[in-house]
């Protein structure tokens, strides 16, 4: 073998490797980034288990830090072999779970229904097959008033999702009368959260 190909080959062989550090030190970081978007999305969470109250399932709940009263353990009510559960974190997040067994579509169902309705303006704010937020404006007939004495509209916000956990459909909501924005958006990042648990 000649000097050159000695030199050809030395430099084959470490440009390989330095390839193979840069890909791994570059897979290593979006590990980490990764890891770091999913600490930083749940920052205000805590993580609940629902496998006490009949549920084979996981969420993530807001904690005591972010700063909507939350108390720092949920509350679960749940009837045994009852088909409703609700979860309170403080007076400011109530949400609730209803199981429908094998019926499939439920959002759909849902969107329907919210158009049939003639007393409200619904207007979507996240349009998903298995999850919508929306905005309900309660409509006003009548006259139009004067700037004075024009009641202001009604406005509330909304979140309906549903989700499989053990080949059952569960539906994941806010309560009726619906919260505030800020309070739909804790929920919606909770009823994304939610994960089965498999029976080991």
């Amino acid at each position: 073998m000649t000097q050159i190909q000695s030199i050809s080959k030395y430099m084959a062989v470490f440009g390989f490797a330095s390839l193979s550090v840069l890909f791994s030190a570059c897979e290593s970081g979006n590990d980490e980034k990764n890891q770091t978007e999913v600490i930083e999305d749940f920052f205000e969470f805590q993580k609940f288990n629902l496998k006490d109250y009949g549920l084979n399932a996981t969420i993530m709940l807001p904690d005591e830090t972010a700063n909507i009263g939350a108390s720092t353990r949920p509350e679960v009510k749940h009837d045994e072999d009852g088909f409703k559960w609700e979860i309170e974190v403080g007076p400011n997040f109530h949400m609730i779970i209803d199981d429908f067994g094998e019926e499939k579509n439920k959002v759909a169902d849902k969107k329907r229904k919210l158009k049939e309705l003639d007393i409200f303006e619904t207007k979507f704010l996240v349009d998903e097959k298995d999850f919508i937020i929306y905005e309900s404006t309660l409509k006003v007939d009548g006259e139009k008033a004067s700037p004075i004495t024009d009641p202001k509209p009604h406005v509330s916000y909304h979140v309906y999702g549903q989700k499989v956990i053990d080949g059952y459909t569960y539906v994941f909501r806010s309560r009726e009368e619906g919260y505030q924005k800020n309070i739909i958006d804790l929920m919606a990042k909770s009823i994304k959260s939610v994960q089965e648990v498999k029976n080991i």
